[in-house]
């Protein structure tokens, strides 16, 4: 080994170096770590798997929708929050929507994040009986936003033949919006409305950051709440007992906000 070149013994040296470390990082430290998970937080591991008799049925990490095959709201279960992950709560495409404050107007290619919060508010209002009610949205649930020129005003959101939401604004008629019609040259115009008062939490209408949220606030359980008693045939002191009981308090005490596992809710429901 002393009579070999100084170069090969440094790749000698280097080799054996990789060799080392591959087995240390690629297999003593994983089979470690694992064995350590799997001893000590083994349902974690394993994915935090929730079962109904026996089966799979959904992870207390991901969230999922509560829909029929039509893709409406069953009205017997907790809704979740929206997602905006591929179709749906889809690990594989997990992702936000990547729309900010800003996308106020529809475009041929989507509905503006404004008008799908309206839309959500309106169908949860429906749906729970509540004014789906929110600041800058029209009643028909779309973004209340004009684009305004010198003689008019368009209320962008409304396609024709949709009566705008409002007959004018500082003295010029506003008129439905024209399909295919450019209107970028006008001056952009969100109206907030006189809504002071919102009954649908802000989870309800915007999805999370990953998509695949598997809580709701307190506050949008409590929304649904009669609607899930009322269906169920259950006493609402019932269902909100149950809430309370699926409800993770803040970490450490005042990190966070509360939430409900939704899953795990709908899932202690059926057992009731």
């Amino acid at each position: 080994m002393d009579r070999m070149p100084s170069w090969i013994r440094q790749h000698v040296a280097a080799l054996r170096a990789l060799l080392v470390l591959t087995v240390v990082t690629g297999v003593i430290y994983p089979l470690l770590a694992t064995g350590v998970a799997q001893a000590l937080f083994n349902d974690k591991a394993n994915g935090s798997l929730v079962q109904k008799d026996g089966k799979v049925v959904g992870s207390a990490l991901i969230g999922q929708s509560f829909a029929d095959a039509d893709g409406n709201p069953v009205k017997t279960y907790f809704q979740s929050r929206p997602s905006a992950a591929g179709d749906g709560y889809d690990p594989t495409s997990t992702a936000a929507g990547n729309l900010g404050p800003e996308d106020i107007i529809d475009t041929p290619d989507g509905k503006s994040l404004l008008t799908q919060v309206c839309a959500r508010s309106k169908a949860v209002g429906e749906l729970e009986g509540v004014s789906g009610a929110r600041p800058y949205c029209t009643p028909d649930g779309v973004g209340a936003v004009l684009k305004v020129f010198p003689d008019r005003a368009v209320s962008v959101n409304q396609a024709c033949l949709v009566t705008p939401f409002i007959a004018s604004y500082q003295g010029l008629k506003v008129e439905c919006a024209q399909p295919g019609e450019d209107y970028s040259a006008g001056r952009t115009v969100p109206i907030r409305g006189n809504v002071t008062t919102v009954a649908v939490p802000p989870d309800a209408v915007t999805a999370s950051g990953s998509g695949l949220d598997p809580h709701i606030s307190v506050a949008y359980a409590e929304l649904q709440a009669p609607r899930v008693a009322r269906e169920r045939g259950l006493p609402l002191d019932r269902v909100k007992a149950l809430i309370a009981e699926h409800t993770t308090r803040r970490t450490l005490g005042f990190m966070g906000e509360p939430a409900v596992n939704v899953l795990e809710l709908n899932l202690a429901l059926d057992r009731s």
